[in-house]
Order: structure tokens, then sequence, then C-alpha cells
């Protein structure tokens, strides 16, 4: 994940001042932690819902609905509780448990979450998958490799009928019940019948029981850096996590019902789960569930829902801004209300490019007289996510902050770089049933290996943060020796071909030159050719006005680099969009770089290739 800019003002209202010191070791090595001790933090994630059930009862916590013309469906901090238990009731009866966990299929929604804390209420880890692995792909390799892994004693699809085929192919592999959020449920047993069960006095035993250590979640890892792993996440780390959060957060403390968020972001990943949903739940808030993602089709529900719904923070990563910047620009009405409403807009799990920082600067300033606080955070599904936090003023994107209460980073030298390692009570015992795994991820000093470069923005006041510098394994030489930061220069690299790259995957690897594999915004590019809706995928990226366009886009790059590393003398633009069957991207539209180049070797090729007419040159 990564940061922004705050005005003092601002920054002083919602946040503490960091106090960070950076020790340096004789190997070479440099120990950064904050001097803030770690407050104690809760036993379990249930200790929040019984709390607010007691002290808000009647303030929504959890809100869904079917689509945009319908109206929100919610239950509050009380109910949630009820449910919670009874659907734990069931759970224990079942015999579920770490061995027999909760698997869930499905999107978002307000079953999704009950279902999950009540398994998480009385010791029983749940498994949110990503609805990509069911519902996008072909083969169902990755979901039944994660269904033999976890063996689940239950397994939660919102509809039996959506997930038929996965269900169809996972079925010789598992003795789980099915549970259904539909009425029209089949075979399946509906989670309103589930909820229905009679509380049992063990369902308050096996809630006193449950330690720190306990795990309440598997939570797979994206698959950006290989095959997804499951992360076991204990009580500790998501209590930990989220008393750091409030400790420089200052504002959660005092803010109560005042925070709404409007999230989209999926309980499959460590971001919308372990960050957004449990801030909502430590902290009193309530959660609207967006329906939408920043997708083709897709972004008009979020549009809608957030004239619905305005929250306190907004969350999303940078592919969502670049799409709600478009449309604030053509919405006044929408554009004062999300300037005024909204406190601090948080940006993570991809460096957000510079053009997108200055648009959304400039707007606000236009609209409101001032720039919208800009914040984020750094961390992985192992560190449950939250390692860095930036609570400072930033003057610009990439500042990923410093370490968060309780969590020490070991800067090692690699090369010209800073690998950086985390330890702390957030950080993951280990992967699930893969014990030469988890041996591999820490290092001698119980360091997690997380595989990220950083820099100091000044070396002599680490107070001031650190820059997320890249991943160590991306990063390759040109034959001259010349080191290519892989992750800054594809940030770059998106900013100066704005808007009409959506992602790109740097290569050149071996070889004299940098290139790009470009996955086109398509929508953009036929805007920029005149071109109607239907004009075919390829026709669009072989238009004469979007090759110009890339080529200057590739001068411009060059124009602001000295050297053969900042820049790319060649792009080509992928017709295929990324593959989930294939591993190249996750449900958040994260790239998988390595998969990329290996999965795409012959577009490489033709990038190499002298005598192709398919690549773009670089302009002039």
């Amino acid at each position: 994940m990564t940061i922004a800019a705050i005005s003092g003002a601002d920054s002083q209202n919602l946040f503490a001042t960091p106090a960070i010191v950076a020790d340096r070791r004789s190997d070479g090595s440099i120990l950064v932690r904050s001097t803030a001790p770690l407050r104690p933090s809760a036993r379990c994630i249930g200790d929040w819902l019984e709390h607010w059930a007691r002290q808000a009862p009647d303030r929504i916590f959890l809100a869904d609905r079917a689509s945009v013309d319908t109206p929100w469906n919610t239950v509050t901090y009380k109910d949630a509780l009820k449910q919670v238990r009874s659907a734990a009731a069931w759970i224990l009866a079942q015999g579920l448990s770490a061995e027999r966990p909760l698997v869930i299929l499905s999107d978002n929604s307000v079953e999704h979450a009950l279902f999950a804390l009540a398994a998480q209420h009385v010791g029983v880890p749940s498994a949110a998958i990503s609805p990509a692995y069911s519902l996008m792909s072909k083969d169902f390799d990755k979901l039944k490799s994660m269904i033999t892994l976890l063996g689940p004693g239950a397994i939660y699809v919102s509809g039996t009928k959506p997930f038929a085929a996965p269900l169809a192919a996972i079925k010789p592999l598992h003795s789980a019940t099915i549970v259904s959020g539909s009425a029209d449920a089949g075979d399946a047993i509906s989670f309103r019948a589930i909820t229905a069960t009679p509380e049992t006095p063990d369902v308050e035993k096996a809630f006193a029981a449950v330690t720190p250590d306990a795990i309440a979640k598997f939570l797979f890892t994206s698959g950006s850096t290989g095959a997804p792993k499951a992360v076991i996440n204990t009580q500790r780390m998501l209590t930990s996590s989220q008393q750091a959060k409030a400790q420089t957060w200052t504002f959660l403390e005092d803010i109560g019902e005042d925070l709404v968020i409007l999230d989209w972001l999926p309980w499959s990943h460590t971001f919308g789960a372990n960050h957004n949903f449990n801030l909502v739940l430590r902290n009193g808030g309530t959660l609207y569930v967006d329906g939408g993602k920043p997708a083709p089709g897709l972004f008009a529900t979020s549009l809608a829902n957030l004239r619905s719904v305005m929250p306190t923070v907004y969350f999303n990563v940078p592919r969502g801004f670049d799409m709600l910047i478009a449309v604030l620009r053509g919405d006044d009405e929408l554009r004062k209300k999300f300037f005024s409403e909204v406190k601090f807009a948080f940006y993570a799990g991809a460096a957000l490019p510079q053009n997108l920082w200055d648009a959304l600067e400039e707007l606000s300033i236009k609209t409101v007289g001032r720039a919208l606080p800009m914040v984020s955070a750094w961390g992985s599904t192992e560190t449950s996510p939250l390692a860095t936090d930036c609570h400072f003023q930033a003057k610009r994107s990439g500042n990923i902050g410093v370490p968060i209460p309780g969590t020490e980073l070991k800067l090692v030298p690699s090369g010209d770089k800073l690998e950086v390692r985390v330890r702390g009570p957030n950080v993951t015992p280990g992967y699930w049933k893969a014990p030469e795994l988890t041996a591999q991820a820490f290092d001698e000093e119980g360091f997690y290996l997380i595989g990220d470069a950083v820099t100091f923005a000044d070396p002599a006041r680490p107070e001031l943060g650190l820059f997320f510098d890249g991943r160590v394994a991306e990063d390759f030489k040109l034959n001259s020796g010349t080191w290519v930061s892989v992750g800054t220069l594809r940030v770059a690299g998106i900013a100066a071909l704005a808007p009409l790259a959506q992602d790109i995957v740097v290569t050149g690897h071996g070889g004299d030159e940098v290139r790009f594999l470009v996955f086109p915004n398509i929508a953009a590019c036929r805007a920029h050719a005149s071109l109607p809706d239907s004009a075919d995928v390829k026709d669009v990226i072989g238009h004469d006005k979007v090759r110009a366009a890339i080529a200057q886009g590739l001068a411009r790059l060059k124009a602001q680099s000295g050297n053969s590393s900042g820049h790319a003398t060649r792009a080509l633009l992928l017709a295929e969009p990324a593959s989930v069957d294939g591993g190249e991207i996750t449900d958040k539209g994260y790239i998988n770089q390595r998969a990329v180049l290996t999965r795409r070797a012959s577009a490489v090729a033709t990038l190499d290739d002298d005598a192709s007419a398919e690549w773009i040159g670089c302009a002039g």
C-alpha cells in the first residue's frame, strides 16, 4: 500500500505526530521503529462486536442492497450480535474447526460478514476466497487447490445457481455443508435458517475460550508474487493492527457514529477485510457495502451508491481514483458534496500515479478552497496489513510513512537498494500446512521477508517517512549494468501514457533498453481515436491516433529521465486483457509482473524484434 498530502491544520486534528528512531548497525542494516509503545489491544475481534452491541445497540453496523434501485438492507450492532451468536451455535453443532473451517466464495454482503464473524466468534477460522476463482475462472484449478488445502466444514455462496459450475468442480474434494444466501437454496441450507438456530451455552463458553493466538481467518495471497498461499491470520494480528491504527489516526477515538465507510474492496483481500472492515467494527462505525468496483460496467453502481451515501473516509485503489476524477470533473453536484463531506481519501494496493494526485488536489482546491487530504499505508496480507502509516504532510505521492507502534522494520542493503523486513504482533506466524514456505519467509531474527525495497525521504530525519522503492525480485539490470527499478518506472510510465494505459509491465531483462507491455484503457483509446463503443479492440489499439499518442507519451517519459533505465524505447499494446486463470491479475486489478512476462513471452519477443511493425517507438 502507499500515502499523500495533508494540510498542517488537518493533520493535527486527524493524526498523531510521528516519533521515530533509526538505529544503524555495524552490518549496514538499519532498525526503524516508533518510540510510541503499542497500547493493549482487544483479546479478539468478537470483543468489539460485543462492546458496540452494548454501547450503541441501535446504530447501523452493516448495509447492502441488491441494486441501486432498491433501498439499503441494514443491520444494527444489536441485531448483528444476535445473528452472529445464532449462526455460531450452528457452526459449533456442525463440528467446524481450524481443520474444518468456514469457506466463503461470494462477494461482500451483510450475510457474508455475519457468517464470518460467527465463525470467528467461537474460534473457528473463516476463509473468504476471491469470487474471481469461481466466477471468472474457466478451469477452477486455483479454487480446487484452495479447497483441498483447507478441507472446509461449510461453504457459503450467495446463491447456488451462479455458483453451480464451481460447486460441481469442487464437489469431489470436500464433505462440507453448502449454505446459500438465496431463498431458493436447492439442496443447500439457507443462511436465514442458520441464523434462526437457538443459541446455546456452548456459544458463550467457546467465545470465552478464544485467545489472541487463535486463528481468526485464512487469507490467500493475491498471487502477485507467485501462487496463492493461505496466510494464517490470528486474532492478535487483527486487533493489534487496529490498535496501532487508532494510535496513528487519533480522530477515531472521538468520531463514533460519524465514521461511515462506503467500500467495494473485497474481503478476500487484507485491504478490504482487515484494514477497512475491521476499522469500522473496532471503532463502532457503519459500513455500506458497495456492489460496484472500478471496472467497465460496474463503476456506475459505485457512483450511484456514492450519491446515496457519502463516506467519512473514501477508500480506493489508483484505478478507482482515476475513474472517479473523470466523473467529478463533469458533475458539479457530486464534486461539491464529495470534497465538502469526505474528511480524507485513502489509496492503497499500488502506488498512486502523480498525475492523479495532482488532479485530486486541483479539483479539491477549485471546489472547496483546500486540498483534500490524501493518505495511505504499506504492508501485505502477512502483516494484516498495516506495517507503516503516513500520518503527516507529504509533498508528493509515494511516501509510505513510518512504522506503526509495536512494529519494527529492518532495512538490509541489497545491491544499491534497502530491502525492508517486518517484525511485530501484526505479522503472521506462517502459511497454513506449509512449514517449508513458512521457514523461508523469515530471517534468523524473525523478521518477515516482504520482498519490497524502500528509501528514506531524508536519512537524517526518519520521521519524514520512507518511499516505496519497488520489489527487489522484479528489478533487473540492463547490459550496461544499470538497475531498472520496475515499481518506480511502472508508475511513471502509466502517468506518461495517461489516460491510454491502464497498466504496464516493464521488460528488457538482459538487453540494452527498457520496453513496455501495455494493457490499454480501451474506453480511453476509443475516445481518443473518436471511435464508437462497438469498435473492435484490435482496430482501436492499431489506430494511428492511439499509436501516435503512445509514442508521444514515451517521449515525455524520456524527457523526464536522465538515463536509459528511466524510460522505455518501445511499447506494445496488448489486445488480450490480463488473465485470471493465467495468474496475471487479481480481482482488484493488480498485475503479476512475473506471470505476464512468462505467459506472454511471444509479446516480449515481438518487442525485441527490430523488424516488427507492431511495437510503437519513442517519438523523436
